[in-house]
C-alpha cells in the first residue's frame, strides 16, 4: 500500500516527475496512473465501460528506451484498464512527440508517457500530456498530485481494453504531407544516442529520400554510458563525419527525441538559438512546407527568457510579433495557443510548429530541418542573418543557492538592480522569469531560479564573447553577496 512517503516522493516538475529508480518505483507509477484515472473522470472523460451505457474514453501510454520503461508503461495500463478506459499502447519505444500528436490526432483523453527525456540511465520518469497533446499546465499537474492514491478497480466486466497499435505510421504520413521534403541526392547522418528516435527519425528521412548514415541506432538502454543529450561535446562522431563531407547535414536527438541538434559543415553542432532564427526565417519565406498542411507564411513566435533576441531581429524585419514567455515549454506551449503564432522555441533545443504540435518535436523538426537544408543550407543562411543583425553570442553561469533562498534572493534582487551593467545603461527590466535586464548597447542579462536544482542560472547575450563576460561577472557580482 502507498504511503504518505510514497505521495510526498511523488512531484511534478517543468516536465513531468523524473527521479532516480530507487525512488521511481512500480508501487509510486501505480498511484501516479490512478491519479491520471480520477482526474479523467472528474473532468468528464468517463472511464466506465461495458454495463455503463457509456463508451469507454481511450487513453494512450507510452515509453522511452530504458530498460524499466515497458514495464512501467504496462503497469499504468494495468491500472487505467482497471479504471474503465481503454489503453492503445505502441508496439515499441517511441519518441514522445509521436506519442503528443497521436492523442491530438486520435481525439483521445490523454497519455502518459514514462521517460526521463535526457538524464542518464538510472533515471526514468512520467509525463501526462492532455487531449491535445501538449504539456500539462500546472493547474493540471497540481491536479494530479492532490489525486495521488493506490489504484482503485472496477469490476472486471467494466475493465478497459488494452490494444497495441501503430503509431509511427500514421505520423510518417501526416509528416510527409506537412513538410515539402524532397530529400533525393541529401547525404544525411543522423545520431540517435541510442534513444527512441532510432529507427523513426531516420526513417521518416529515408521515406522523403535522403541517403541515411545512422549512428548510436542500437538499441542499448544505457545509452552508451551516458546521458542522451545532444550537446557538442556528446556528438563528436556526428560532427566529424559531417565536417569531413561523409554527409551534407547532421541531425541529433535526445533520449525521448522530443529536442534536436542540427550540425552543419562549417558550424558543427549549431547554436539552438541560430537555428531558431534561421528555421522561423525560412518558415516566414515560405520555404520547406507543403501546401495541403494549411500553414499561413506568416505568423508570430514564441521564446522563452532565455532565448536569443536575435528571433525577435528575424520577426521584426517581417512584421511580426515575439510572445515572451518564463523558461518552460509548457509556457510556450500555451503562448503558442493563445496567439497568431507560427512556431515556438527554446535555446535548450526544444521547438514546435503550432499548427503540427503545440509541443517539442525532435522528430518533425529534423525533418523540416533537413528540407530547408536542402533548398538552402543553414550554414548559407545564418551567414546571411548575421551580416544583416550581427553578431550574437549568448553564454549562461550557475551560482550556488539553496532552494529555500531562491525566492528570497530575487526579491532583494528586486529592490537591488543596477542602473547600470558592465558600463552600459539599463533600458527596462522584465520579471516574466526572474529578472531580465536589457541594455542600451543592445545586450542583456537575465538572472533566474533552476527548477532542478539549487542554484541560480545568470545568462547574458552580447555581441562577442569578451563582452558576454563581461555581462556575466558583473552579474555574479550583483548575485552573489545576496545569497
Amino acid at each position: 500500500m502507498g504511503t504518505d512517503a510514497d505521495v510526498d516522493a511523488i512531484e511534478f516538475g517543468t516536465d513531468g516527475w523524473r527521479a532516480t529508480l530507487d525512488v521511481f518505483t512500480a508501487e509510486r507509477v501505480r498511484m501516479v496512473g490512478q491519479a491520471v484515472a480520477t482526474y479523467l473522470h472528474d473532468e468528464g472523460s468517463s472511464g466506465a465501460g461495458e454495463g455503463t451505457g457509456t463508451e469507454s474514453a481511450t487513453v494512450a501510454i507510452g515509453y522511452d528506451a530504458r530498460e524499466s520503461s515497458r514495464g512501467f508503461a504496462e503497469e499504468l495500463s494495468r491500472v487505467l484498464a482497471a479504471n474503465g478506459f481503454d489503453v492503445l499502447v505502441p508496439e515499441r519505444d517511441l519518441p514522445t512527440p509521436v506519442v503528443g500528436w497521436t492523442v491530438a490526432d486520435r481525439d483521445l483523453a490523454g497519455a502518459l508517457m514514462v521517460t526521463a527525456s535526457h538524464n542518464p540511465a538510472e533515471y526514468n520518469g512520467v509525463k501526462f500530456l492532455p487531449s491535445d497533446g501538449a504539456p500539462a499546465m500546472p493547474d493540471v499537474t497540481d491536479a494530479l498530485e492532490s489525486r495521488l492514491a493506490d489504484p482503485e478497480t472496477l469490476p472486471e466486466a467494466e475493465w478497459g481494453d488494452v490494444s497495441e497499435v501503430d503509431f509511427v505510421g500514421p505520423f510518417f504520413e501526416h509528416a510527409l504531407a506537412t513538410v515539402d521534403a524532397d530529400l533525393s541526392g541529401t547525404a544525411v547522418a543522423y545520431d540517435a544516442m541510442h534513444g527512441s528516435g532510432r529507427g523513426v527519425t531516420d526513417a521518416l528521412l529515408e521515406r522523403a529520400g535522403a541517403e541515411v548514415d545512422s549512428l548510436r541506432c542500437e538499441q542499448d538502454p544505457e545509452f552508451g554510458g551516458t546521458s542522451p543529450e545532444p550537446e557538442a561535446g556528446r556528438l563528436g562522431d556526428l560532427i566529424e563525419r559531417v565536417g569531413e563531407g561523409s554527409a551534407n547535414f547532421g541531425i541529433a536527438n535526445d533520449g525521448d527525441a522530443d529536442r534536436v541538434t542540427v550540425v552543419t559543415p562549417e558550424r558543427g553542432a549549431l547554436d539552438p538559438n541560430l537555428f531558431f532564427a534561421a528555421t522561423y526565417e525560412a518558415l516566414l519565406d515560405g520555404d520547406a512546407l507543403a501546401d495541403p498542411a494549411g500553414f499561413a507564411r506568416s505568423g508570430d513566435v514564441v521564446r522563452t527568457v532565455s532565448t536569443s533576441s536575435i528571433v525577435d531581429r528575424v520577426a521584426e524585419a517581417h512584421g511580426q510579433t515575439v510572445h515572451e514567455t518564463a523558461v518552460g515549454f509548457k509556457w510556450v506551449a500555451d503562448a503558442m495557443r493563445e496567439h497568431d503564432t507560427l512556431m515556438g522555441g527554446e535555446e535548450s533545443g526544444g521547438f514546435g510548429l503550432t499548427s503540427h504540435l503545440r509541443n517539442k518535436d525532435g522528430v518533425l523538426l529534423a525533418l523540416l530541418a533537413a528540407a530547408i537544408d536542402a533548398e538552402e543550407s543553414y550554414d548559407e543562411r545564418i551567414a546571411a542573418l548575421l551580416d544583416r543583425f550581427g553578431g550574437i553570442v549568448q553564454d549562461r553561469i550557475s551560482v550556488d543557492c539553496p532552494d529555500d533562498r531562491k525566492a528570497g534572493v530575487l526579491r532583494e534582487l528586486e529592490n537591488a538592480l543596477p542602473d547600470e551593467v558592465a558600463g552600459a545603461s539599463v533600458e527596462r527590466v522584465s520579471s516574466v522569469d526572474g529578472f531580465k535586464i536589457f541594455l542600451d548597447d543592445g545586450g542583456w542579462l537575465l538572472v533566474r531560479p533552476s527548477g532542478t536544482e539549487p542554484k541560480l542560472r545568470v545568462y547574458a547575450e552580447a555581441s562577442s564573447q569578451e563582452r558576454a563576460d563581461e555581462l556575466l561577472a558583473a552579474g555574479r557580482e550583483v548575485v552573489e553577496p545576496l545569497v
